[in-house]
C-alpha cells in the first residue's frame, strides 16, 4: 500500500489542441461569459486561475494585468486579440461588476466543468490547460523573445485577430 501511495507518477502530458479545433469550441459556445472565458485561455494563454481573478481595473484595452500570477512575480501582463477586448469590456459593462469585482465570480470547479462541456460540443475530453501554449506563461514570452508591448500586440492581432 505505502509503496502505491509514493511511487513515481509520469508528468502529465498536456495535449495540443489544434487552432481550428479551438475556433470551433469557442464558436459553438453559445454563453457570452463561458466564450470571452475560453477566448481568454486559448488566445491569451491564461491558466483558469487567472481568468476567474480578473477585475475591471485590470484591463486596459488589449492589456491585461494579472495581479499574483502562479509564477511568483508580483503581477504579469497578457496581450489579447482586439476582438476578445472588445467582448470581455461590453460583458464587463453589461455584468456591472465594481472596478475590484471578479469579472466571473465563479468557482474554480465549475470553470472546469464549463471547459469539459465546451470539449464535448466537438467531442473531446478538454481540460483548460489544454487551451494554452505553453505550460507557463513566461515560456510562451520566452519564444517570442524579449519584444516590446506593441509588437506584443501586432503578433497577437497577426495569430488571433
Amino acid at each position: 500500500m505505502l509503496r502505491k501511495m509514493f511511487r513515481e507518477r509520469p508528468p502529465q502530458q498536456w495535449k495540443l489542441v489544434e487552432k481550428d479545433l479551438v475556433d470551433e469550441i469557442i464558436f459553438r459556445t453559445m454563453k457570452p461569459r463561458n466564450r470571452i472565458m475560453l477566448e481568454l485561455m486559448a488566445r491569451g494563454g491564461m491558466r483558469v486561475g487567472e481568468v476567474l481573478k480578473i477585475r475591471p481595473m485590470d484591463i486596459q484595452d488589449i492589456k491585461l494585468t494579472l495581479a499574483g500570477p502562479k509564477s511568483g512575480k508580483e503581477s504579469e501582463e497578457v496581450f489579447i486579440p482586439q476582438k476578445v477586448a472588445d467582448r470581455l469590456k461590453e460583458y464587463v459593462k453589461e455584468s456591472g461588476a465594481g472596478p475590484e469585482q471578479r469579472v466571473f465570480p465563479m468557482s474554480y470547479n465549475a470553470a472546469r466543468i464549463m471547459v469539459r462541456k465546451a470539449g464535448r460540443l466537438v467531442g473531446i475530453h478538454l481540460r483548460p490547460h489544454d487551451l494554452r501554449r505553453h505550460a507557463h506563461l513566461s515560456t510562451t514570452q520566452r519564444y517570442l523573445g524579449k519584444v516590446t508591448d506593441v509588437e506584443a500586440m501586432r503578433w497577437i492581432e497577426n495569430l488571433y485577430g
